[in-house]
C-alpha cells in the first residue's frame, strides 16, 4: 500500500494541519455511527500535535482515546504515554473524551496485557484513528528490531488485542498492541519530525528485512494508506 507524504515547514505547521484532519476524521465517524476511536502514540513528538486537537471543536464525549504502546509503568510514572496523554490532550474541549489506558495493575506484564486486551476490546475494530511515532532505529509502536515478541506481534494472524514486549532500548516491559490491531485503521497517520527521521524513513522504504526497522511492516503491509506527516 502506497504511503502519502505530507511535508511541512516547522512542527507548529505539522501539528496545525494534522489536528484539522484527524479531528474531521473523528467528526466524521460520529456523524456516521455516533461514536469515534482513537489510538496515539508517546513519546516527546506529538505534545504540541496534542495541544493542538485539544481545543478542536467536536463532540469529545463520544470519542474513545487509547495508545498504540504503554509502558509497564503506573499512570502517575513521568515516563507514562497515560500522563503525557491526559497532560496534553484531555485538556480543553476534549477533556470529556474518554480514555482507555493499556496500563493495568497486575501482578505481570503479561496479565496486565490480558486485562488491556479485555478493556479495550469494547472500542470495536478498525479504529477510526491511528497515529504511530517512529524511532531512530526503525521501531513503531513497541515493535522493536530486537523485541522478544516481535514476530508474533507483526504476524497479520495474531488476533487484536495488546501484547507484551521486552528489548534492550525498551526500559520498561512495553504493552503494545498488534500490527493487525493497527493496520486497518480508517486513518493511518505515521507522525515523524526531523532530517533524521526523514533519513531513517527513506531507509526503511528500501528493501530489507521487516525484523531490522519494523517500521518496514506498517509501510508495505497495512491494509490502510499510510499518511506519513513530516516536518524538519
Amino acid at each position: 500500500m502506497a504511503a502519502t507524504m505530507h511535508a511541512f515547514a516547522n512542527g507548529a505547521e505539522l501539528a496545525r494541519n494534522l489536528a484539522d484532519k484527524v479531528a474531521a476524521s473523528l467528526s466524521a465517524a460520529i456523524d456516521t455511527r455516533g461514536a469515534a476511536t482513537l489510538a496515539v502514540s508517546g513519546g516527546s513528538t506529538p505534545k504540541l500535535f496534542f495541544q493542538e486537537l485539544s481545543a478542536r471543536d467536536l463532540d469529545w464525549s463520544k470519542v474513545t482515546v487509547t495508545l498504540v504502546d504503554e509502558r509497564f509503568v503506573p499512570a502517575d510514572n513521568p515516563r507514562s504515554n497515560h500522563l503525557l496523554v491526559a497532560d496534553n490532550l484531555l485538556q480543553n474541549k476534549a477533556k470529556a473524551a474518554n480514555l482507555l489506558p493499556l496500563y493495568q495493575a497486575a501482578g505481570s506484564v503479561e496479565d496486565a496485557a490480558k486485562l488491556a486486551t479485555r478493556e479495550t476490546a469494547s472500542i470495536g475494530n478498525p479504529f477510526d484513528v491511528a497515529i504511530l511515532g517512529m524511532g531512530g532505529d526503525g521501531h513503531t509502536a513497541s515493535f522493536f528490531p530486537d523485541g522478544s515478541n516481535l514476530k508474533v506481534a507483526l504476524d497479520p494472524m495474531t488476533p487484536r488485542g495488546i501484547i507484551t514486549m521486552e528489548a534492550d532500548g525498551a526500559g520498561e516491559p512495553r504493552l503494545t498492541f498488534t500490527f493487525s490491531s493497527l493496520q486497518d485503521a480508517k486513518l493511518l497517520v505515521l507522525h515523524i519530525e526531523g532530517e533524521s527521521k526523514k533519513d531513517v524513513l527513506t531507509k526503511a522504504e528500501s528493501a530489507g528485512d521487516e525484523a531490522e526497522m519494523p517500521i518496514r511492516a506498517i509501510l508495505r503491509r497495512a491494509a490502510s494508506p499510510v499518511e506519513i506527516y513530516w516536518a524538519p
